[in-house]
């Protein structure tokens, strides 16, 4: 995605913000970051992504929950908090940086 302008310091914290507070409360902390900072197109993109990525993992977890009752599940939940894990990390350092990162295996709910 290009920007109209170069990405502030600021703006790259904020970003990396939404991904850092997602370890401590998972929906409100990012959602407050994300209305407070909403005038910021860099902010706004992170912003949308992590709420798909939320969106998607929540359905995944919730998939792997129910494929429990066929042992399924116990294979594929571990394996959802993992990527769920490393992927917000890789999110949070990208963000960092001032680039797009594309969660991958996400659902665009929001656009």
């Amino acid at each position: 995605m290009n920007y109209s302008k170069e990405v502030t310091h600021d703006e790259r914290i904020f970003a990396m913000l939404i991904y850092v507070s997602s370890f401590f409360t998972t929906f409100i902390g990012p959602l407050v970051i994300y209305l407070i900072k909403s005038d910021s197109e860099f902010v706004k993109y992170h912003g949308k992504e992590y709420f798909n990525f939320l969106i998607s993992y929540a359905i995944y977890g919730i998939v792997s929950s129910l494929l429990m009752f066929v042992l399924v599940g116990f294979v594929l939940m571990p394996i959802v908090a993992i990527l769920g894990f490393i992927f917000t990390i890789i999110a949070a350092i990208k963000s960092y940086e001032g680039t797009d990162y594309r969660i991958p295996l996400i659902i665009r709910f929001i656009r």
